[in-house]
């Protein structure tokens, strides 16, 4: 694996990739200005340093010897980058860019990744610049791609030293894309490692309760979070926030007893929190919102009070206080604490609805309407259709009234307008003005002040992580823009201030506050003067005319700045929008909680409408699209990540408690990285490396080139490259790196046809500068900074699966000594697996519909016609519909009728799935008023025999309402899902509640006997056990795969959209009485429905999800779409996405089946690995298979023999390796064997398949439980294995044997594969 260093010459491995991962470098040493000279001692202690220590370095008070250190690097780099025209190694920017992360400058840090990555085409094997760019990405919250990048980072090297960093990172990231099942997976692989990391454990388990409560299982999150408190020594901190949190629950949440007990309980548990933490005003407003529910209106004027003195920009406790003023009869009070509410909040959705209701009150209903209307424009409003018709009911008032009378009438509260200037909302206005400056010019004159460490030190978190207490009401509004603090009034040219999300264009600010520069108030301010010139008195118009000279003086300074900043030595201009890099780090100033804690602002990138009140939005300077930006609070000593949540005065019984810190810096809160999931949309900030356009220039390969429309997709692209497709599979599939037909990932996009070619694209692996190719330059020689070795790693290996199993093992002898593995199945120069881009070119319009391919059977014999079998398993073919087929076989389906059923055995489990009655070809959702992809259902269980009931009801209750309507002489269709008509109607109103029974097994065949008997005159490749089926090699059962699964539907039960377990095949047969309609998507285009999953906070694989068929038309997506009659047997190929959705009454059966071809083998192992990469079991153990496959079958197909006899010799090589390298460190290995029919083993903390050396832990051992460990989490929780014992399952002689024997048979003319 390559280094991180300078030169070529590769110093030693570090930390144990199985190639040479993570190598450390070379970096400057002797240069001509001795003023960089590195002397040997510095050099030393540089090659310890690298992204790994980020967090667990201090660079200020003990640490300043390192930042110190650090600095002089970066300046030596850049020198030498200067002198060799930027014609240095690729590791060279690779070592600078985890220097310049270290001292958490991390503009530049991703300039220098971005460097690297684009030089170095084999990127992916140093994990070190792998976690290094996700940390990058983190930090602007760029989270689709930095749980990318993490992802990579723990398929190269799942023994990762910083792994549980990366599992609390994602944790994190996927709890604010509303993946709570992959967020509680990560949460609990942190939790088990005992490696150290920038949370405590108590940290990590108050952010799993979090993640129960935000998905409203309220009970498991009271649970959780009482056992918190029963923790020993458990911080104050922690101690506060979690009883704050205990304290909103039983506010807010009816299931946890009557409204007397609960408000008792709440006000003890705020009691309690406060005892902790006295200075949390978010606690002193919870509990005034108790006090103000029970009536005890002076209490609650007072936590108010309280609140306000300890965190005054809380829009939230100003709303609330206006609801008590309201009620208190004080309208002019309330007046003023609303439009506090607003000023730092004008989302706030809640306080423009109660002013509005205020003003309504007082017989001013223009005031009312404006409120009104801005509260529809917010994203947190939950009834914009009420407010409406309220806003239409004032507007015919008002044109009823007589001309004037509303003119003559005396107003009892000033107008909105007027009001924004009343005593206590213009203090307010004034103080975060000048906050707001303050803290700008404290940013000029201290950038970067924190900094690093001793490795032995406590780990700090160098920057904070986001913290997403997102209450179950927000979820809907994560992908709205941030709300920014302002404090003009938003209802004077109200279509301005919120049209596309109220962004304002801010001067990026520059190192210094100049004392002509106006603050973003200042700015709001002059813009609401300038609008009602006319209408101004005196003093207003005296402050207009000063504001107007001032901002001339501005922008006269600004230009002079910008000139001075922009201009290189030859008037050279830097390749990326003016000030980038400052304006990242310096703008966007918000509003910081005042609890009496210093801040030390850093910037980061966020959206999201669960920020209440803490964020800022601004649009980038130089034509960049809109990004948001927003402080944080960098914390050091207590670490801990604290809940930002529900705001409004009428808060759902769902909100959650807004937690301040625990740490002694507020951190803000984040709820959607920046990045759109769509690469063609997203826009990450071009970012200037150094103030040295020069450098700037060198270091982002374009010394001399002008900037091209497509300078900004560089960090857009920087993850998904290697996309290139060939022959249908992935770009690391086990073919295409097995046979020389498929170019390398180098080659590959050398020749493709529609790559970019700029020297930014990732895509482009020769660079040019100057004219001229980067591989014909001479490589600058540059002194080496030796990075302290690692551990030993594994060495790829050369061993042809010609190769006897002997030669085999002799080549892995005293390899591993550090029992480091990797499990992956892939070649080891495959790049980690990704999705395949859409295929090119693009389909024309006309072609997007393409006729489905359907058989028609007569008779036994065209059933059993060999063709058949080769039509249904062509690639070219993702879909076949095999009609007749019931008939020309004679089958008997009435034995899977509900009748049958329910008299075999009505107590039989199902399955329930309660779902929305929709149109077939659109999702929408809930309140109807938009299309969306999300399709949600609950789960529950019921008996056939119940279930029948329901079924034989809804048919019943159908015809009824026919005949009602046939009576009313109305038309009306059969199917309502599939009625234009219907689903006009079915938009504007609530969708009707569906019930569908799902995944009924009927794999006993004491139960079935007949059932599954008559399955057995089906033709051999679509049966459920055949000897042609691979999955009938598995020798256990997996349900739902290699037995026959039931479906019970009623018109409208949906099957979302997905690919088979493991891309096998499916057999589904209709057994009537009604239709399903299915839609169909061939497997190449899989990708491109995973982007759109992403998008819409999805996750492809776990996610329950209905694609809207506009989006797929638009991105050139085909669609299969047919009716399913019964009778008709539906064959999906390998990988094929489907979904399907019941027109009529019926029953459906179904399995999967496994042809033995190397199409499906390979996308098999594609997606084991992908799942791997993505933290999401394989249903299918591959690896075991692949081993009886070897046993039991006689391969004729060269290709297939080839990836199964290579799947064969990887795994050999490990468990060869990993049991020399476990018998060397002293450790026995126990004989264990296996039994018949015994299922295959997976991990019971991260669900990899573990194969031969299951590691179990003592205790389960001698219970005789077993419960399974792989290595990498058996390290994690005993790093020398202490506590485990390693019990083997095959001899390697048996295993050996088997290898030998797999040998390529003789082709067969009468081979159908």
């Amino acid at each position: 694996m390559k280094s991180c260093g300078v030169s070529l010459a590769i110093a030693t491995a570090a930390f144990g990739d199985e190639e040479k991962k993570m190598a450390a470098g070379r970096a400057t040493g002797e240069t001509k200005e001795g003023s960089f000279n590195l002397t040997a001692e510095e050099r030393e202690a540089l090659g310890g340093l690298d992204s790994r220590l980020f967090g667990f370095v201090r660079l200020h008070e003990d640490g300043a010897r390192i930042k110190t250190l650090l600095g002089k690097a970066v300046r030596c780099y850049e020198s030498l980058i200067l002198k060799a025209e930027g014609k240095v190694e690729s590791d060279f920017f690779c070592q600078l860019g985890h220097f310049n992360l270290l001292l958490e400058d991390y503009p530049k840090a991703l300039s220098a990744y971005q460097r690297y990555y684009s030089l170095q085409s084999d990127y992916w094997k140093n994990a070190a610049f792998l976690y290094g760019l996700g940390l990058v990405y983190f930090y602007y919250n760029a989270f689709h791609w930095a749980i990318k990048a993490f992802q990579e980072v723990l398929y190269v090297d799942p023994s990762f030293c910083r792994a549980k960093e990366i599992h609390l990172r994602l944790g994190l990231m996927f709890k604010v894309n509303t993946d709570y099942e992959s967020s509680l997976k990560h949460f609990h692989l942190a939790l088990i490692d005992c490696n150290p990391c920038t949370l405590s454990s108590v940290e990590i388990q108050f952010h799993i309760a979090h993640l129960y409560e935000t998905q409203r299982k309220y009970h498991s999150a009271k649970e959780a979070y009482e056992q918190l408190l029963q923790t020993e020594n458990l911080p104050a901190q922690v101690k506060a926030t979690v009883l704050q949190q205990l304290g909103w629950m039983h506010h807010n949440v009816d299931l946890l007893g009557d409204k007397a007990t609960k408000e008792s309980c709440a006000i003890q548990y705020l009691q309690k929190s406060l005892e902790a933490d006295p200075n949390s005003g978010q606690s002193w407003y919870f509990l005034g919102r108790c006090y103000s529910s029970i009536g005890k209106v002076q209490d609650a004027f007072i936590s108010y009070r309280q609140s306000i003195d300890k965190s005054e920009a809380s829009a939230d406790t100003w709303c609330s206080i206006g609801v008590l003023y309201q009620q208190q009869n004080q309208p002019m009070d309330a007046l003023q604490a609303y439009i506090c509410a607003v000023q730092l909040d004008h989302g706030h959705a809640a306080a423009w609805m109660d002013l509005g209701t205020l003003y309504e009150s007082c017989n001013q209903p223009q005031d009312a309407i404006k409120c009104y209307l801005n509260a529809t424009r917010s994203k947190s409003c939950n009834n914009t259709s009420m407010l409406a018709g309220r806003i239409k009911f004032l507007q015919a008032q008002l044109c009823n009234l007589p001309q004037g009378s509303l003119q003559n009438k005396t107003k009892l509260l000033p107008s909105i307008e007027e009001a924004w200037s009343l005593p206590i909302p213009a203090e307010l206005t004034s103080r975060q003005g000048a906050m707001n400056t303050a803290q700008q010019a404290y940013k000029g004159h201290h950038p970067n002040t924190e900094p690093v460490l001793d490795p032995s030190q406590t780990p700090i978190l160098q920057q904070s992580l986001p913290v997403h207490m997102i209450t179950s009401s927000q979820v809907d509004g994560l992908s709205s823009s941030a709300k920014r603090k302002r404090t003009s009034s938003p209802t004077k040219n109200s279509s301005e201030n919120w049209n596309s999300g109220q962004t304002v264009s801010y001067t990026p600010v520059q190192q210094q506050v100049h004392s002509w520069c106006l603050t973003p108030q200042k700015l709001q301010h002059l813009e609401q003067l300038r609008t009602n010139r006319d209408n101004l008195n005196p003093a207003q118009k005296l402050m207009l005319e000063q504001l107007e000279s001032q901002f001339v003086l501005m922008q006269q300074g600004l230009h002079k700045d910008q000139s001075s900043h922009l201009a290189g030595p030859n008037d050279e201009q830097p390749p990326f929008p003016t000030g980038s890099a400052q304006y990242l780090q310096e703008s966007s100033t918000s509003i910081q909680k005042q609890t009496g804690h210093q801040i030390l602002p850093s910037s980061s990138v966020t959206q999201g409408a669960a920020l209440n009140h803490l964020s800022s939005h601004i649009a980038t300077s130089g034509g960049q699209q809109g990004i948001t930006f927003t402080k944080e609070g960098k914390p050091s000593g207590n670490r801990f990540l604290v809940p930002e949540t529900s705001r409004q005065a009428g808060d759902t019984p769902n909100g959650c408690a807004d937690v301040k810190g625990l740490s002694d810096r507020i951190q803000q809160l984040t709820t959607e990285p920046v990045c759109s999931p769509n690469h063609g949309e997203s826009r990450s900030p071009n970012l200037l490396i150094s103030d040295n356009p020069q450098i700037s220039a060198l270091l982002t390969g374009k010394a001399n080139d002008s900037v091209g429309a497509g300078a900004c997709d560089k960090v857009n692209n920087i993850h998904p490259a290697l996309h290139t497709k060939t022959n249908n599979s992935l770009a690391s599939s086990p073919s295409s790196v097995i046979s020389t037909a498929t170019p390398s990932p180098k080659s590959a996009e050398q020749t493709a046809t529609h790559s970019d070619t700029s020297l930014n694209s990732p895509n482009s692996r020769f660079h040019t500068i100057n004219g001229e190719r980067l591989e014909n330059f001479k490589k600058t020689d540059l002194p080496i900074i030796s990075q302290k070795p690692g551990p030993q790693i594994i060495p790829s290996m050369s061993v042809s699966i010609y190769s006897s199993s002997t030669e085999v093992l002799k080549a892995c002898r005293n390899l591993g000594k550090n029992g480091l593995s990797n499990n992956r199945i892939l070649l080891d120069k495959c790049p980690p697996p990704r999705p395949p881009t859409s295929p090119y070119p693009p389909l024309p319009k006309d072609k997007l519909n393409p006729p489905t391919p359907s058989i028609y059977l007569e008779n036994k014999r065209d059933a059993f016609f060999p063709p058949l079998h080769q039509f249904c398993t062509n690639p070219k073919n993702p879909v076949t519909v095999i009609r007749g087929l019931a008939g020309a076989l004679k089958l008997d389906l009435g034995l899977f009728s509900t009748k049958t059923l329910v008299e075999a055995n009505n107590e039989h489990t199902v399955e329930v799935r309660t779902q929305l009655l929709q149109p077939a070809d659109e999702n929408w959702d809930p309140t109807g008023t938009k299309k969306i992809w999300r399709c949600e259902s609950n789960r529950s269980h019921t008996t056939i025999a119940k279930y029948a009931q329901y079924q034989a009801s809804s048919f019943q209750e159908s015809l009824r309402e026919e005949n009602e309507k046939r009576t009313q002489h109305k038309e009306y269709s059969d199917n309502e899902s599939t009625s234009s008509d219907s689903s006009g109607r079915r938009r504007k109103g609530p969708f009707k509640t569906i019930k569908f029974g799902t995944n009924i097994d009927l794999s006993d065949d004491k139960k079935w006997k007949l059932q599954l008997h008559e399955l057995t005159k089906l033709p051999a490749f679509v049966r459920v056990v055949s000897a042609g089926n691979l999955l009938s090699h598995l020798g256990h059962t997996i349900l739902g795969m290699n037995t026959v699964q039931l479906y019970m539907k009623v018109p409208g039960s949906r099957t979302p959209g997905h690919q088979e377990n493991n891309n096998f095949c499916s057999v589904n047969i209709n057994i009537g009485p009604g239709d399903c309609e299915w839609f169909v998507v061939p497997e190449d285009y899989w990708g491109v429905l995973n982007d759109f999953c992403e998008k819409n906070n999805l996750n492809f694989l776990m996610s329950s999800w209905w694609p809207n068929l506009e989006d797929l038309y638009e991105a050139n997506v085909p669609v299969y779409r047919f009716i399913q009659r019964p009778g008709d047997l539906v064959w999906i190929n390998a990988g094929t996405v489907h979904w399907v959705q019941a027109v009529g009454w019926c029953n459906n059966i179904a399995w999967n089946v496994g042809p033995l071809t190397a199409c499906q083998y390979k996308l098999a192992v594609e997606r084991y690995e992908w799942n791997k990469l993505q933290s999401v079991k394989s249903i299918v153990p591959m690896v075991h298979l692949s081993w009886n496959m070897a046993r039991n079958i006689k391969v004729s197909d060269p290709k297939l023999f080839e990836m199964v006899k290579y799947c064969l010799l990887k795994i050999l090589k490990q468990c060869q390796t990993l049991r020399e390298a476990l018998i060397t460190a002293g450790k026995e290995v126990i004989w264990h064997g296996r039994t018949n029919g015994e299922p295959a083993h997976y991990c019971s903390i991260c669900e990899v398949e573990v194969f031969d050396l299951l590691f179990v832990t003592n205790e389960s051992n001698s219970q005789k439980t077993y419960i399974v460990h792989c290595q990498d989490c058996a390290r994690k929780a005993s790093r020398n294995l202490d506590n485990f014992v390693v019990l083997e399952q095959y001899r390697m002689e048996d295993l050996m044997q088997v290898y030998d024997q797999f040998t390529l048979a003789p082709s067969l003319s009468s081979s159908s594969s």
